[in-house]
């Protein structure tokens, strides 16, 4: 090769210009190189040195566009990922169009046959309801707070908790001996065994039966508290059965409330029994002993001390008349009290039976089935470029390797000459 090409090489790929730099680029002194220049020649050995140092950087700029680098001593340096472009985006997308199409395609058609055929549909009836107990004041209630009886009717009495007691056990095993007529597992049939249709369940013993079958009740069941009132809402796989649930479990609230303010009145009617036994005995002692005074004082009207135990005597005969008067009076409310029919939950909004499913959202449940699809697509496509890119860039680096300890052995073994 003549010195003239080696030297314009030289610029063009290295940008080497001066002899010395030349010199220094080929280990050769600058002597060398002016001969070089004088004969217009270029040893052979020197131009394939040449060569191959343009294929390293060659193979240097290959890697770079990976942002994989190596340097003179051939080490190899990976920096960070290059910033996705709109471009790399749409050729990812025209790259990997069949599997971003088929994965969505293939997520949504498995999410319709389950929300279709798998995933039973929930129906929710919902009511408003409210509690009477606060603004109820009876008779009873007043005298037996009188005489230091609490009971449930007393003005002070709050409302009934009802997020408590609706979702209450007691509640539910109630609810369970209840029968509903259903679509799918006939008439006359107790909520228990609706609940405990599943094969795997019939064969428990009841007690168990009794006790899944309460926490499936009681999870069906949503109440919420506002400012006036409370509304409950409970879920079923036919709206039918949704709204006679709903029924069943006020008229069960309204049963355990009756129950309990039945259950306080009896026990005031009960006190007042014997307060009435033991005014009346008093009243009559009282009255004894104002006789017996007045059969041996017929003659007073001159005795302060004799008027004014008179007076002690007849107030307190006065005093017990009231109280059993009183007593008697409350005894006649509170046999009325137990008798009357009352309506101690107020329903705002009956449940009525839904028009539609409330759950599975189909369509809902569809869309983000496609996007996951589609979310899983594109990470396998990145996955399997990320593997191909690997590979080839294992194949340049172990080329490039090559290429170098071949270059520099091939410098050792001049130097070494």
């Amino acid at each position: 090769m003549k010195f003239s090409e080696l030297k314009e090489l030289l610029y063009k790929k290295l940008h080497i210009d001066h002899l010395a730099d030349i010199a220094r680029e080929l280990n050769v002194s600058p002597q060398a190189v002016s001969n070089w220049k004088a004969r217009d020649r270029v040893p052979y050995k020197y131009v394939k040195k040449v060569n191959e140092r343009i294929e390293i950087l060659s193979n240097k700029n290959l890697l770079s566009k990976e942002n994989i680098y190596i340097d003179d001593d051939g080490f190899i340096d990976k920096h960070n990922e290059k910033t996705l472009s709109p471009i790399d985006l749409l050729n990812f997308i025209i790259n990997h169009l069949k599997l971003l199409v088929i994965t969505p395609f293939v997520f949504s058609v498995l999410m319709i046959f389950n929300v279709q055929f798998i995933i039973k549909p929930t129906y929710i009836s919902t009511a408003k309801i409210m509690s009477s107990t606060a603004s109820m004041s009876s008779p009873s209630a007043d005298i037996a707070a009188e005489f230091g009886i609490y009971t449930g009717a007393s003005k002070a009495d709050p409302q009934w908790v009802y997020t408590e007691i609706i979702k209450s056990r007691t509640i539910a095993r109630s609810m369970l001996k209840r029968k509903f007529d259903t679509t799918q597992f006939g008439k006359n049939k107790t909520l228990l065994d609706i609940l405990m249709n599943d094969n795997k369940l019939k064969n428990n013993s009841n007690s168990i039966r009794e006790k899944i079958g309460v926490d499936k009740l009681i999870g069906m069941i949503a109440i919420d508290k506002k400012i006036s009132h409370y509304e409950l809402a409970i879920s079923a796989h036919e709206p039918l059965l949704a709204r006679d649930l709903a029924i069943a479990l006020i008229d069960e609230l309204e049963f355990a409330q009756r129950k309990y303010n039945k259950s306080k009145t009896s026990k005031t009617r009960i006190f007042i029994e014997g307060r009435i036994v033991e005014i009346e005995k008093e009243l009559n002692n009282a009255e004894e002993a104002l006789k017996d005074f007045r059969d041996r004082n017929r003659r007073m009207e001159n005795s302060p001390a004799l008027l004014l135990e008179q007076q002690r005597l007849s107030r307190e005969v006065s005093v017990l008349i009231g109280v059993f008067t009183t007593l008697k009076q409350q005894l006649e409310n509170i046999k009325i009290e137990e008798v009357k029919e009352s309506n101690y939950v107020i329903v705002l909004d009956p449940p009525e039976a839904p028009l539609s499913r409330s759950k599975p959202n189909k369509r809902f449940m569809v869309i983000l089935a496609g996007l996951f699809g589609l979310i899983f697509g594109s990470i396998f496509g990145l996955f399997k470029d990320y593997s191909s890119d690997n590979k080839e860039i294992k194949n340049g680096i172990n080329e490039l390797r090559k290429a170098f300890f071949k270059n520099l052995k091939t410098s050792f073994t001049f130097n070494k000459r």
